[in-house]
């Protein structure tokens, strides 16, 4: 699960392949309320017209209901053809599972992580506390593996949600997102234009829809996060390549993890892949320490040119997962107040390890035991 991107960063020009600070704003974004669209000169904006009018196009129409005629938010304008689908009741958990500190808390308030909340100091793990991790990364990995091997054309999110959730409690670990400053699941699903925490419902999965499954568990005192997005059925070949390229933005910055390299060079090693196949960062969501804290310093944003804190030693943990998209990087949300989408409905990809740095490179501790560790959309070729 991405945290929300909270270091100091200027406005980038939207035009793709540009990077110049952007001060000037389209005003016909202005006048229809969508955020963002900023350009560093009028020669820019000009140049991205052809592309950028389709933002005003889609913002203009007053999107209808979901394939089953539910409509949770009337006139809400959807940026792509994904719907609101109802949502069923929060699932219980058994009271001998020990849980987090916002669990039970009636606005899902970390305590523990507020308490840290802008400090820039990254824990290095005993290990006691390695083994910890070791521990709850391999079931994390485990309970992943579960809703994966449910993705299928006509199955629901809830469905999987569901899967997840008694896969979670049958190991004794408490399901992290759920309650996490609300979050009414036990996972997220994230499907097409969704760029992460999508909650799960009662939409069924279709023929050529890409989903990404993220699983945060809790178990023992320590949380693990990873993701993975898969394919339902048969998808097209630009879906394919986006998550391609994805999973090789995730693999090379991985590769580069040692003591010594600085967070912020994880952002200009993914987003120069990205960028070389056509491809955006989004910058509004990053990777995060996790241990006994869910979320926690060091913030580990995916894009170049990031002002990040902090040098990679050993015994710190943490978790990279870049979200990279067609189109845009910008993105908007929905009414829940946590569906992230991107902003001119494009489709976008993400997959997330959590890394433990060692003395000489780093151990991933959500790698896939089987397969060869290769992520599950590889598994049909």
């Amino acid at each position: 699960m991405a945290t929300i991107e909270d270091t100091t960063t200027s406005r980038v020009c939207e035009t793709p392949g540009c990077d110049r600070e952007a001060k000037l704003q389209c005003p016909t974004c202005i006048k229809l309320g969508i955020q963002g669209s900023f350009f560093c000169s009028q020669a820019c904006f000009k140049d991205s017209w052809n592309n950028h009018k389709q933002v005003h196009k889609k913002a203009k129409e007053v999107n209808g209901e979901s394939k089953n005629g539910y409509n949770p938010w009337p006139g809400f304008r959807y940026t792509g053809a994904l719907r609101g689908f109802p949502v069923t009741p929060k699932r219980s958990v058994p009271d001998n599972i020990l849980r987090p500190d916002y669990a039970e808390h009636p606005e899902g308030v970390p305590t523990s992580e507020r308490q840290l909340r802008g400090s820039t100091n990254i824990k290095q793990l005993d290990d006691e506390e390695q083994e910890g991790m070791r521990v709850i990364c391999k079931l994390s990995r485990e309970i992943l593996d579960v809703g994966a091997e449910a993705v299928a054309i006509g199955v629901t999110t809830d469905e999987i949600d569901r899967l997840v959730h008694e896969a979670t409690i049958d190991r004794e670990c408490y399901p992290s997102p759920l309650n996490y400053y609300c979050f009414p699941k036990s996972c997220c699903t994230s499907i097409n234009e969704v760029i992460c925490h999508g909650i799960p419902d009662m939409r069924p999965l279709e023929k050529g829809d890409i989903v990404n499954i993220d699983i945060s568990a809790y178990h023992r005192g320590f949380h693990g996060d990873l993701n993975e997005t898969l394919f339902v059925g048969e998808v097209d070949d630009a879906s394919k390549e986006l998550v391609k390229t994805t999973h090789e933005c995730l693999s090379l910055a991985i590769d580069e993890v040692k003591p010594g390299v600085r967070y912020r060079e994880m952002g200009n090693i993914i987003q120069k892949h990205a960028q070389a196949h056509g491809y955006s960062v989004v910058r509004s969501y990053c990777g995060h320490g996790i241990h006994q804290l869910f979320h926690t310093a060091p913030s580990v944003p995916h894009y170049g040119k990031n002002k990040a804190i902090g040098v990679m030693k050993p015994g710190h943990s943490f978790t990279i997962e870049p979200m990279i998209s067609e189109g845009t990087w910008r993105d908007e949300m929905w009414p829940d107040n946590w569906t992230a989408v991107t902003q001119d409905g494009k489709r976008s990809a993400q997959f997330e390890h959590t890394l433990l740095v060692t003395d000489t490179g780093c151990e991933v501790l959500t790698r896939r035991r089987t397969n060869n560790g290769q992520p599950f959309f590889m598994d049909s070729k």
